[in-house]
């Protein structure tokens, strides 16, 4: 029998084998993406292409938190510390800046989704934290006119101002805003750069989750001074004059880690998260009015580490809580409504 050979049959065929060599190929691709490099930024560390620099805002003494690893959810007791009745962050210095610097507000802006008007009201619903884990997160720093984007390992012990869902959205000793880390970055198969430090696990990287949204905002965190010796209460949108008095420090800090801690080889999906969701009261609304009482700020920092100080840091000015979770999402800034945060 004559085989006819249609051009067109021709041209289908080979079309058909092109977008199964692509589709392979976006498959090897996307396995790829666990491979991520991520940035290690030590105590101290203004990293890439920094927004502003910023002296005592990170701690070189705090003590690990002894659950680390996996994804924590922001609301955990414990999971940030800080040092009673002072702040880590000067916020009213971060919203001088910006509106000094309009271009850099416009980046800074965009990255956190809020119109550069909002700015000053989104910095001060804020409440200023240590981090007790080396914490993922998405970096973003300022080069040419815009706002960059990389995967970076915060050290513990750096300052940080979170959101009302308890998810890091701005680094105190630079001023970048962060945001939640991608979902597809696996922190154990990733490739790291930077200067390491003692202690430094791949698995014990942490991720941050925002608090349930059907929880409402957090009305208290639960905070563990640097040495781990006491635990006390720091309402959210207050930068310490009203932290209160002196508790017991949170079961998680007794508790042997257990099944949230994630193997040597991550994966990078998230892991179910057991612990007590704390103190907080869900839905209520705090006044965010108070006004911290002064403090003494703490001029010594270390020669080599601008941002780094042993003592305590000093505070800003009181503010409210501000919406959204960090992860950039546009929203609308009505005068009484807290947007849920984006949970993926």
């Amino acid at each position: 029998m004559l085989e006819i050979h249609s051009p067109i049959a021709g041209h289908r065929a080979l079309a058909g084998a092109v977008a199964v060599l692509a589709l392979t190929a976006g498959a090897l691709a996307g396995c790829g993406d666990a491979g991520a490099t991520i940035t290690r930024l030590t105590v101290g560390s203004p990293g890439p292409d920094p927004y502003t620099l910023m002296a005592n805002t990170d701690k070189t003494d705090v003590k690990e938190r002894p659950s680390a690893g996996g994804t924590k959810d922001g609301d955990s007791p414990g999971l940030y510390g800080g040092t009673r009745r002072a702040s880590s962050c000067d916020q009213q210095k971060i919203i001088a800046f910006l509106q000094a610097n309009p271009e850099k507000a416009r980046a800074w802006a965009g990255v956190q989704g809020i119109p550069v008007s909002d700015v000053p009201r989104y910095v001060s619903r804020l409440t200023p934290v240590l981090l007790r884990t080396d914490t993922l997160v998405t970096n973003h720093g300022y080069q040419d006119g815009r706002a960059t984007s990389a995967p970076a390992v915060l050290q513990a012990g750096m300052g940080v101002l979170v959101n009302g869902y308890g998810v890091p959205v701005v680094k105190c000793n630079c001023g970048n805003p962060l945001t939640r880390p991608e979902k597809k970055i696996s922190t154990g198969n990733a490739s790291y750069t930077g200067r390491s430090w003692p202690g430094f696990e791949k698995r014990n990287v942490t991720r941050i989750r925002p608090r349930d949204s059907r929880k409402g905002t957090i009305v208290t965190f639960v905070l563990v001074d640097p040495g781990a010796t006491m635990g006390f209460e720091r309402p959210r949108a207050t930068e310490g004059g009203a932290d209160g008095p002196p508790t017991a420090l949170p079961p998680t800090e007794t508790e042997v880690p257990t099944s949230d801690s994630p193997a040597p080889s991550d994966s990078g999906l998230e892991s179910p998260v057991t612990e007590s969701p704390g103190t907080e009261s869900p839905g209520l609304e705090s006044p965010g009015t108070e006004s911290p009482g002064p403090e003494t700020p703490d001029p010594g920092t270390s020669p080599e580490s601008p941002g780094v100080t042993s003592g305590d840091p000093g505070t800003g000015t009181g503010g409210m809580e501000e919406p959204g979770d960090g992860t950039g999402s546009p929203i609308s800034l009505p005068p009484s409504e807290e947007p849920a945060p984006q949970v993926s």
